[in-house]
């Protein structure tokens, strides 16, 4: 167990970092956006929401590890269908945090161009859900995935947990 929790802080470290800390930093700097805004209540909230959709994104990982005995990446994904916690709700929590944090510093540094990288973000997560991780779950889970995807929508919420 504790190789696999160590898996998981490898791609939490290698993946969702780059993606939410050094990309944006990148996008803001190339943007002439390089100071920290000041602080205003449209910040302020701003900053809180992304630090819920951070913890909704470990949340998940963490999800994978206990129950899916598994990670996030594609090469080492849970064994076991993960239907708990957020999962319950929406079929793609892990996604949905990131893509809402990068909204949350496009908001917080009042950034068009992150705003621009979130979207760009969240069409490439849709066109590897659609066709890559929804037809590999198919074939993996069958009936039980089947199920999962009437049940529970891909971004949107359940207004029944499943």
């Amino acid at each position: 167990m504790r190789i696999l929790f160590a898996k998981v802080i490898i791609f939490i470290v290698l993946v969702p970092v780059t993606v939410v800390a050094i990309v944006p930093y990148i996008v803001l700097r190339r943007s002439g956006v390089i100071d920290w805004p000041r602080i205003s209540v449209i910040g302020s909230l701003a900053g809180f929401c992304g630090i819920l959709c951070a913890g909704l994104s470990l949340y998940c990982a963490w999800e994978f590890a206990v129950h899916g005995h598994g990670t996030p990446a594609p090469i080492d994904p849970p064994q076991v269908l993960v239907t708990k916690g957020l999962y319950k709700f929406n079929r793609n929590p892990m996604y949905v945090g990131i893509v809402g944090l990068i909204l949350s510093e496009a908001l917080f540094f009042g950034s068009l161009s992150l705003l621009v990288f979130a979207t760009v973000l969240w069409f490439g997560f849709h066109l590897f859900v659609i066709f890559y991780e929804e037809p590999h779950l198919r074939h993996k889970f069958g009936t039980a995935y089947e199920e999962y995807c009437r049940r529970v929508p891909r971004w949107g919420v359940a207004l029944r947990p499943f």
